[in-house]
């Protein structure tokens, strides 16, 4: 405490140990050393005006000069600001103002308090194999402390200190990791992800968080202080912001929520995603790996994986279509999750939509499906229910429930959630006939089966049909949303030949996109028209392109259709 009694004692601050070492202002150090003093007296907190006027006086509202330093030293985790109930939803309009903090009482954060013990050095002289996971799990948590000093003094005598510390840490559990046995489910994730020094370090700070149960707006969650412990400076903290940019791999196991902070700022705090943190909390030892889908589909002959390579922006839609597609895919805010549960309208933290998709064949159904299951980093579960009643006639009841009861089974197994597709269900949604036919009943029961299925379903599932009109109503109620695929109209089809023309193809002169784009073919059509004119320029002698060829392939499409509507499928 040698250090501590310094900083209360002597009489020119500067002088300290604490105040070299802190690289702070002389007014930060001396709002600081004030703080100390009412703690060491056991006062934890003091309102601001109080704090501020005792060092500086009231005479010409000298304490409003300090507003910014103090400020500084909020934002650098010094000290916490703390707001009564009352005073806070007061102050919710004026959180932003720097005056703001004169209604607030301070306390010494325990990242200075911490700081003040200095903790003693740590024992790395234990040099046998982890006897489990947890024993491993507790050094690295040790070493994310050890991170956090760091941080916390960058600039000080004391950094250099502390990096050697760090280093013996790290090469302490790599010396005892490489001698143990037991299943390193986060080496395998690391490994999985190609997860770098930094991200790691990120990544265990966050499960840190998870562990100690900290809150969603804690301090340690948030960017600036994720990465202000990879960086040496500020130059480096700007350079490493890309590790938490959309698109960097850290992104497929973290996602962040943006909230407003006290100083009217907008923060990114950051979450492990619920399956990443499942799969670390509760993996089995014994098993060794995680069970991969495409192993438990072996033993099946239900269900075809598809893993979608499509995104919703790949495809050309109407924008009302996509921006209803997008909403759903919004389920997935933790925010907005937090808000349904808090209402009672979602008891899961998972996304959970029960979905038709419904117009002409070859206008993006399964196609938008695939999109959807890409946005939410889902694997798809595709089941043709066309085949149902030729396969299982008079088995009806027992294989309906069959589908579901696969699907459960594979999710618990694997600990994932894929997207249940269920396409061409138009038998599944049409209305029930009444009659006294055998096949009549056997249809009836197999839908009765299907609702009571529907309405346990747990996730999300998209039901394709080609035809909304002999909808059952009561499947209808069960469905959230029911989304209408209509024929491209012609800006749309313009877009579509645009997209799938050959780039580095050579055209004729008389080639003319809008002409084609006139015909009102789907866009499924559309790339068999230009698959079908392709095969026919790829076998010619020159090589080109001409308007002709295309038109011949229009006709052709347009003949080959059992009646004007038929579209060909995606």
């Amino acid at each position: 405490m040698f250090k501590l009694k310094e900083f209360l004692n002597l009489e020119i601050i500067e002088k300290t140990q604490i105040y070299k070492e802190l690289k702070c202002s002389k007014n930060e150090a001396l709002i600081l050393r004030e703080l100390c003093k009412n703690y060491v007296i056991s006062v934890n907190s003091v309102n601001t005006f109080t704090l501020l006027s005792n060092i500086f006086g009231v005479k010409k509202y000298a304490y409003l000069d300090v507003l910014n330093d103090l400020k500084k030293l909020i934002e650098r985790g010094f000290v916490n600001q703390n707001s009564s109930f009352f005073k806070s939803i007061e102050g919710n309009k004026n959180q932003g103002l720097t005056l703001n903090l004169l209604q607030c009482d301070l306390s010494l954060s325990e990242y200075f308090l911490e700081f003040l013990e200095s903790k003693p050095n740590l024992d790395f002289s234990k040099k046998e194999a982890y006897n489990d996971y947890l024993e491993y799990l507790k050094d690295e948590f040790t070493r994310i402390e050890l991170y956090e000093r760091l941080s916390f003094i960058r600039k000080s005598a004391y950094n250099s200190e502390l990096k050697e510390q760090i280093k013996l840490c790290e090469n302490y559990i790599k010396e005892r990791l490489r001698k143990s046995k037991f299943y390193n489910v986060l080496s395998d994730i690391f490994k999985e992800f190609d997860l770098d020094h930094k991200e790691q370090i990120i990544f265990l700070t966050l499960l840190r968080e998870e562990y100690l149960l900290s809150n969603e707006n804690s301090t340690f969650r948030e960017m600036n202080f994720l990465l202000s412990l990879i960086s040496e400076d500020e130059l480096d903290k700007h350079k490493n912001k890309r590790l938490l940019q959309e698109n960097s791999p850290l992104l497929n196991l973290i996602e962040y929520d943006e909230y407003l902070n006290s100083f009217g700022d907008i923060s990114k705090s950051f979450f492990i995603t619920d399956e990443i943190l499942q799969r670390v909390i509760n993996f089995e030892p014994k098993q060794g790996k995680k069970v991969k889908i495409e192993n438990v589909l072996k033993e099946q002959d239900i269900f075809e994986l598809i893993e979608p390579r499509v995104n919703i922006n790949d495809i050309i839609m109407p924008q009302n279509t996509k921006e209803l597609l997008e909403s759903i895919l919004k389920q997935q805010d933790k925010k907005v999750l937090e808000r349904l549960n808090l209402w009672g309208i979602k008891s899961s933290k998972n996304i959970e939509a029960k979905i038709i998709f419904y117009g002409p064949a070859g206008t993006g159904k399964t196609m938008s499906a695939l999109a959807m299951a890409k946005s939410m980093k889902k694997s798809v579960l595709s089941f043709d229910c066309s085949k149902i009643l030729s396969k299982w006639v008079g088995e009806s009841e027992q294989n309906v429930r069959k589908i579901f009861d696969t699907y459960k089974n594979i999710v618990q197994t694997c600990k994932q959630s894929p997207i249940l597709l269920l396409n061409e269900a138009d038998q599944f949604l049409s209305t029930r006939v009444e009659g006294s036919a055998g096949s009549d009943k056997m249809h009836n029961q197999m839908q009765n089966i299907f609702l009571e299925q529907i309405e346990r379903f747990s996730g999300v599932i998209i039901a394709t049909t080609n035809f909304l009109e002999s909808l059952d109503t009561a499947f209808s109620r069960r469905f959230d949303y029911k989304i209408e695929f209509k024929k491209p109209d012609f800006k749309d089809r313009l877009k579509m030949w645009e997209k799938f023309l050959p780039k580095k193809a050579e055209f004729d002169k008389k080639f003319d996109i809008n002409v084609l784009a006139n015909y009102e073919l789907s866009g499924a059509q559309i790339l068999m028209v230009i698959k079908n004119t392709a095969l026919k320029v790829a076998i010619s002698k020159e090589g080109i392109f001409h308007m002709q060829d295309f038109l011949e392939s229009i006709q052709k499409e347009l003949n080959s259709s059992f009646d004007k509507s038929k579209i060909v499928g995606f």
